[in-house]
């Protein structure tokens, strides 16, 4: 990456350096496509990799959403085990919306749709929402992304946010709950992270 080029950026200036990683998702070990400026490149980063190791199966069928998606483990992850469901695979760095599809693509997963947040369509409502979210934008650009989507989810849905102790996920767990006005729980705690889970009655 530039100096100024962060996962987040919509176009990173950086090139692109394409390379093939073997990783392990839903129990598979699968080649992806990974590239510079998108959010690490080189592995499925720790949070992420707690995530898939404690949330429970994601819902079978509807819409699901990796929301941060970079270039795809969580969606990715999602579509395996749910193939009847869609799922939304939502960033703002095109590069790595790219390299979802290209991942999708590589395994055979047609559910998988990789969108900029703008669109996805207003009346889709989440069955579950799986996120390692950027908690690098700041806490005013974070709350704002959080309650743009956590609210989408559907009667029953559940939304499981990773987010690093070190890294603020004790109090945003409190402000979630005062923003959202019912419980956030801790679901998980592993290796210097939390799971924080968002129930829609």
């Amino acid at each position: 990456m530039t100096a100024h080029d962060h996962y987040f950026t919509a176009q990173p200036a950086s090139a692109e350096e394409l390379r093939t990683l073997t990783v392990e998702l839903a129990g598979r070990s699968v080649q992806v496509e990974t590239a510079s400026g998108v959010f690490s490149a080189a592995h499925v980063d720790h949070a992420t990799a707690v995530l898939l190791d404690e949330v429970p199966p994601p819902p079978s069928t509807g819409d699901l959403l990796d929301l941060g998606c970079g270039w795809g483990p969580i969606a990715l992850t999602m579509a395996v085990l749910a193939p009847e469901a869609r799922v939304w695979a939502v960033d703002v760095n095109e590069r790595a919306l790219d390299l979802v599809r290209r991942n999708a693509a590589r395994l055979e997963l047609p559910g998988v749709s990789a969108v900029t947040p703008d669109d996805v369509p207003d009346d889709v409502r989440f069955a579950a929402i799986w996120s390692n979210p950027p908690i690098r934008v700041g806490k005013e650009a974070l709350h704002q992304l959080l309650m743009r989507w956590l609210p989408l989810l559907a009667p029953g849905g559940e939304a499981h946010l990773v987010v690093g102790k070190n890294l603020g996920a004790d109090s945003l767990q409190r402000w979630l709950a005062d923003a959202l006005g019912r419980p956030v729980e801790r679901t998980a705690s592993s290796r210097g992270f939390r799971v924080l889970t968002v129930r829609q009655p």
